[in-house]
């Protein structure tokens, strides 16, 4: 097989040598009338890199001659003249190949960004779910589509597709939780998957994100909130899957979300995750590793207010999570399947009710510590006057314009 590729590879470069060879000594023509003789002649063509500086005649053949600095020729051809390069590349756009006596400079769109209408635009991110069926190019946008049966994503990306659930059977091992659009199948005993947790909203996120939720919330919520975050906005398509089957609140999380994703490389994202990570590894370290059974964090999962936590979805987690990780994921599908609900509320509830379950004192403690660390963490109130009085400010300018 690499034998032949090799040999298509050189007959491809022998076929192109061959072509310039011939070229080069059997040149194309074109017709040009010599005023002296008032006859018709065949002239030969100027190659590329080059310009008709004096047409053919009876007695001498066509003179041609470099094109000059910032022009080119990419082609044979019979002008008295080169083109000009482009002058610079557009906003957002890098040099990929610069301007040369054949080529004209050839500008592209940074990564992350197509050209559309002479604009760079980010790619659009496909949600967990949805899979890049293609991915976005600097030409063109990505196009995103719910993953099939079968397959799944668990990421927010431009560029990678729907993958395929793991077989479990195939690898000789009992399925623990099958697959959906936006997991993978864990397979019971297998010690080599690697673990992810995949928690949508951290505890730190949804204790920065609440900031962003006003009391009253106006009819338009949360487009108000989308027009008027700064930097890159989230693309109505977006908005649109989000606003899908969510109350506000959870809207208002995953547009927080998808917009600190979509705006990286603005400083105050970049103080923003910096701080947040700060957070979850001391909320880590107030946990721990408990290595609660199966029936301690059912109990857990009992304590607190609202919808409960399927027991399948918490054999799921104690498959896939790390013990460190284990109350967070279920903390956060909490949160989820009781529409938002304040997942630091809810656990104060259910700290008031585990001692009556015999629940190991060093995890409630634990657990305490987390609720007062988050409670008192100043960041939040950091941006609050930072952040949130910005994008309340906005939201109030563009109602006054309306009116």
């Amino acid at each position: 097989m690499a034998m032949h590729a090799s040999l298509s590879c050189t007959l491809l470069f022998l076929g192109i040598s061959v072509k310039w060879t011939l070229q080069e000594i059997f040149p194309p023509k074109y017709l040009h009338y010599d005023s002296a003789t008032s006859r018709q002649l065949m002239c030969n063509q100027c190659p590329p890199g080059t310009y008709v500086k004096r047409h053919c005649s009876a007695s001498r053949q066509t003179l041609c001659a470099p094109c000059p600095e910032s022009h080119y020729a990419g082609e044979w051809h019979s002008t008295e003249e080169c083109q000009y390069c482009s002058t610079v590349c557009k906003e957002l756009q890098y040099v990929k190949q610069e301007c040369n006596s054949t080529h004209n400079r050839l500008c592209e769109c940074i990564k992350g960004r197509y050209l559309n209408l002479e604009f760079c635009l980010r790619h659009t991110i496909c949600a967990p779910g949805f899979g890049a069926v293609r991915p976005g190019t600097p030409e063109s946008n990505t196009i995103c589509q719910r993953c099939p049966d079968g397959f799944f994503s668990n990421e927010s990306s431009s560029q990678t597709p729907c993958r395929k659930h793991r077989n479990c059977t195939a690898l000789g091992l009992p399925t623990a939780s099958r697959g959906n659009a936006s997991h993978d199948s864990v397979c019971a005993g297998d010690a080599e998957q690697t673990l992810k947790c995949g928690i949508d909203i951290t505890l730190c996120e949804e204790a920065f994100f609440r900031f962003a939720v006003p009391t009253k919330l106006t009819p338009n919520w949360p487009q108000d909130l989308v027009d008027s975050l700064p930097g890159s906005t989230v693309d109505s398509e977006a908005l649109e899957r989000i606003r899908r089957g969510q109350d506000s609140q959870e809207q208002t999380f995953q547009l927080l979300k998808l917009w600190k994703l979509e705006n990286q490389d603005q400083d105050i994202v970049k103080k923003i995750e910096q701080d947040i990570d700060r957070c979850e590894n001391t909320v880590l370290k107030h946990i721990g590793h408990p290595n609660l059974t199966f029936d301690q964090l059912l109990v857990l999962m009992e304590s607190l207010p609202g919808k409960r936590v399927a027991k399948e979805d918490i054999e799921k987690i104690l498959m896939s999570c790390s013990p460190a990780e284990q109350i967070l994921k279920l903390l956060s599908l909490w949160r989820i399947k009781n529409k938002g609900q304040d997942t630091l509320k809810g656990l104060m509830h259910g700290l008031k009710h585990l001692k009556r379950y015999h629940f190991p004192k060093a995890v409630i403690q634990s657990l305490r510590k987390t609720v007062k660390f988050l409670h008192s963490f100043t960041m939040y109130r950091l941006y609050q006057k930072l952040f949130l009085e910005l994008v309340r400010s906005q939201v109030q300018s563009a109602k006054r314009s309306c009116l």
